[in-house]
């Protein structure tokens, strides 16, 4: 099996500004975990270490760059889930750590559990040995900036995704196994303790051998109403491919609930799809050498993994 991975930047408005930003980050986070998966590593530690990229990059609403809730603080969700046992590990309403997908990974292999949440979580990861990081230190200035305007104004409407920036990557090796891994930062100016869709097995993301793996990034509450995930690989059970899935469940979201995303998917054979109702998603892939990335509807920029990596200044 020749092995490939996706991932997204999250779907919503992303502004002139930070485009460039935000594609330079996803094709980084694709070239990262391809590299794992090149050498043989596997789909779970490939999906875990291109989120991680995307949970340090300050363009994304993740880990470092998280949006804040009502009270100006970051509390943040992630996912991760192996499709070779249906092995899932979640968090949610975490704060102090700069990669929560490092301790979701941790609550997989160390707990029986699949989720825990806020004390709860930071407990685990005192006992874990994972060092907190200063609440502050995840706040950037366009966060704050982003958190003072909301107070002085009405909140988005509720379907409405904003400038969102949740991270996802779906993967599938060399031997056949797939893993998603989804982190979030959440919506601007949330209810304290509001956890989204992300740390939600079916709606943030799922993998199973069986089908295929999926990532999910939009507008939270629409997104746990469908089990948008889970809805995606429902279909391709049925027959669709990664793309019509895609874009079946979507379009079922947004009449149903009247909400929008976007979806990354790879199949068990190796195919996949970045698709998304809003109107830009950052999103990157690498198969057969070759990287695919763009953020528009119908954009798609084709590059070697040399030539990114050329321009990326970085080995593996």
């Amino acid at each position: 099996m020749k092995p490939v991975i996706v991932v997204h930047g999250g779907a919503g408005r992303i502004f002139k500004e930070r485009e460039e930003g935000s594609r330079t980050g996803v094709v980084r986070a694709a070239l990262r975990g391809y590299g794992i998966l090149k050498q043989g590593g596997s789909a779970l530690d490939a999906v875990e270490e291109a989120v991680r990229s995307m949970e340090d990059d300050p363009h994304f609403n993740a880990g470092c760059g998280s949006v804040l809730n009502e009270k100006g603080e970051v509390e943040m969700d992630a996912i991760i889930m192996d499709g070779k046992n249906l092995d899932s590990g979640a968090v949610s309403a975490v704060k102090c750590i700069a990669n929560p997908i490092k301790l979701a990974r941790l609550v997989m292999e160390k707990t029986k559990h699949m989720l825990l949440t806020d004390r709860g979580a930071h407990l685990f990861a005192q006992a874990m040995g994972i060092p907190e990081t200063p609440g502050e230190k995840l706040i950037t200035e366009r966060s704050r900036e982003r958190w003072k305007n909301n107070l002085e104004k009405l909140v988005l409407s509720e379907t409405d995704c904003g400038d969102l920036g949740t991270v996802g990557a779906v993967a599938i090796d060399s031997e056949g196994n797939v893993a998603c891994a989804t982190s979030t930062g959440g919506l601007s100016n949330k209810l304290t303790g509001r956890v989204g869709d992300t740390a939600c097995i079916g709606s943030g993301g799922y993998a199973d051998n069986h089908s295929g793996a999926t990532s999910t990034t939009g507008h939270g509450e629409s997104i746990m109403k469908v089990v948008l995930a889970r809805l995606i690989l429902y279909h391709m059970e049925q027959g669709m491919s990664p793309e019509m899935a895609a874009d079946t469940a979507l379009d079922y979201m947004k009449t149903r609930v009247g909400g929008l995303g976007g979806v990354i998917v790879v199949d068990n054979s190796g195919e996949w799809a970045a698709r998304f109702s809003t109107k830009q998603m950052s999103w990157a892939t690498v198969k057969d050498d070759q990287v695919h990335y763009g953020i528009y509807a119908g954009e798609r920029h084709t590059k070697s993994v040399d030539e990114a990596l050329a321009s990326e200044g970085e080995g593996f």
